[in-house]
């Protein structure tokens, strides 16, 4: 039996095309799950799990994590063989700590993902780096993120899958519409929100033939600050098709996402990443550009329409799960 965990929106959303394609082939499959949602994002993950962990509050939210799904699972008794866990959370961290402390194989879905740069972004960096360590199968996104695997000697079987969150997108049609998709959540962007919020709300008003669409992120430090983009359209989460339905009409992308960007490549739509560095390198210049600062916005968006947009989606085709399954059968 594999546990197949998941506790934040975006976790949820690169799983379920796995789960999806593991009860569609069901029948003559041997490969059989439950799965366990640790509880960040109650709001946001519409999924009823088969067990469910409470977050205990703590002086730390980090440390009330951890020490929460440490005490809150017992693999044994449900006879779990395996567990698959997704990206780089401290709660992906704590199931895969957990699971290496019972004996039970450790499976990291987005694997090898890399800025080598502890605070950028923290603890996420951290996170991925000790789980490496302990993991027996390694799904990597891209061939980049298999060589640094490999550089690093990171025990267990590393396999290139793609990301599954483009398995989502396949039968989409882009358009180009006179629309821009925001989103900033990043807790590295959190002490310069203020900042960044300003700057989103002046390129807008600069280009009022755009509009601008920014989901707003329930974070308090994020959520508390909504008011100053007053020329932006903020608007609660969106459903993920939703999302996707406004993601596939827009002609720009402004984030701190990762999955954004996979998506924004996949659909050919022109990304600035609102960050100091990204794991997910093999995009820029192409299909994305770094925006380091708020004071580096309104270059960097009239630096998108420049983008080649040449040659395939570096972060895979949609066919993910489907090579996943096959790698799970044996």
């Amino acid at each position: 039996m594999i546990l197949i965990c998941f506790g934040t929106r975006p976790e949820y959303i690169k799983l379920k095309p796995l789960m999806d394609k593991l009860d569609q082939s069901s029948r003559g499959n041997t490969v059989s799950y439950k799965t366990l949602f640790t509880g960040q994002h109650k709001d946001l993950v519409k999924h009823k799990a088969n067990y469910n962990i409470e977050i205990q509050d703590g002086n730390n939210r980090l440390d009330a994590v951890v020490s929460s799904i440490m005490n809150g699972i017992d693999f044994k008794s449900e006879g779990i063989s395996a567990v698959i866990v997704q990206g780089d959370t401290t709660s992906t961290y704590a199931v895969a700590l957990s699971a290496f402390n019972h004996q039970v194989k450790v499976i990291h879905l987005e694997a090898g993902l890399r800025t080598y740069n502890l605070q950028e972004p923290y603890p996420e960096e951290a996170n991925r780096q000790m789980i490496s360590r302990i993991t027996d199968l390694h799904l990597c996104p891209t061939q980049t993120a298999y060589d640094n695997l490999i550089n690093e000697k990171a025990p267990g079987k590393i396999v290139v899958v793609g990301n599954t969150v483009l398995d989502n997108l396949v039968d989409i049609k882009a358009e180009y519409e006179y629309k821009v998709l925001v989103t900033m959540h990043r807790r590295e962007n959190h002490d310069n929100i203020e900042e960044w919020f300003g700057e989103i709300d002046k390129l807008a008003f600069d280009n009022k033939h755009y509009e601008f669409c920014l989901p707003i992120h329930p974070n308090p430090a994020v959520k508390k600050h909504k008011n100053l983009l007053k020329n932006v359209k903020v608007v609660e989460p969106m459903d993920y098709n939703i999302l996707l339905d406004y993601l596939s009409k827009c002609s720009f992308v402004i984030t701190d996402s990762g999955g954004i960007q996979e998506e924004s490549a996949f659909l050919r739509k022109p990304c600035l990443v609102c960050r100091k560095e990204t794991e997910r390198a093999e995009g820029l210049g192409n299909f994305s550009l770094l925006c380091g600062s708020p004071g580096e916005l309104v270059q960097g968006f009239e630096d998108l329409s420049s983008l080649e947009m040449s040659g395939l989606c570096p972060y895979g085709d949609g066919k993910s799960s489907e090579k996943i399954i096959e790698l799970l059968k044996k």
